[in-house]
This record gives C-alpha cells, structure tokens and sequence, in this order.
C-alpha cells in the first residue's frame, strides 16, 4: 500500500478481444458500455476466475467498482481485434486503482481510456480487507 509516494504499478497485462458483431451499434461501432464488460474480462484475466471464485466461496469476499473513469478517444469497430493492456496498484487494503486501454492493431495512441477503482466487500456489502495472500500473490512483479 502506499504512502505520500508514487504507486507501484503491476507489470502491464495485455488481453486480446474479439470485436464480434453483437458487440456494436447500427454502424459496425462498438457500443461503449461493452468497453467496460472488456476491462471487467481483462481484470477477470489478472486476478484469475479460479481465484475470484474461491475468495468467494472461502471467505465471502468480492469485488465491486466504486468509481470509474473511462474516455472513448476514438472507435473500435466490428471484426477488430484489440489489446486491453490493464496495470493497477493498491490504493489501501480495501481499494485497487486499475489503469486500462484499449488499442488496436497498429495504432499510435489507445482508443479508449479508463482508471477503475474497486473495493473489496464481504457478503453483507461491507468494506472489507483484501487477503493479505491475495495483496501477496497480485503484488509479486510490481515495480
């Protein structure tokens, strides 16, 4: 966790997405809300769904977005193929700060932007401490 100094990011995680018609608007444009369901994969991806469901199952503990950020620089369309790069660091021992773009092929700046924060919760909706093997296992990398 960090202090008055800069975080220490995670290594940058690049996950590959399929634009699939279904994903876009009447003009072959992807529909922005679907921007946000290719971060939430991407983060599925870092963290791992085995590892998601097991802190679930175990503890009674997820994660849940309390702030989102997100600009939409230029259009990703039908048939692309894009790279979500996504690196986050740990903002308290209830919070993750993900820095996240979206490229594609061949491109010279992302097409869209976020910074996602998310909590982590027990069942009852409560703000609860990330598991100090979970901070472990996501720190291991971090510059």
């Amino acid at each position: 966790m960090n202090s008055t100094s800069s975080p220490s990011l995670s290594p940058v995680h690049v996950f590959n997405v399929q634009i699939y018609y279904e994903d876009t608007d009447f003009s072959g444009v992807v529909y922005h809300p679907n921007f946000l369901k290719y971060f939430e994969r991407a983060r599925e991806h870092v963290i791992g769904a085995k590892v998601l469901n097991t802190l679930w199952q175990q503890q009674q503990l997820g994660f849940a977005v309390y702030r989102t950020d997100m600009i939409c620089h230029e259009g990703v369309e039908f048939a692309d193929i894009i790279e979500v790069r996504t690196q986050f660091y740990f903002e308290s021992k209830f919070r993750t700060v993900w820095q996240q773009s979206i490229w594609r092929q061949n491109a010279t700046k992302a097409a869209v932007t976020a910074t996602i924060e998310m909590v982590c919760m027990n069942q009852k909706r409560q703000l609860a401490p990330m598991p100090a093997q979970l901070i472990e296992r996501l720190s291991v990398g971090m510059v």
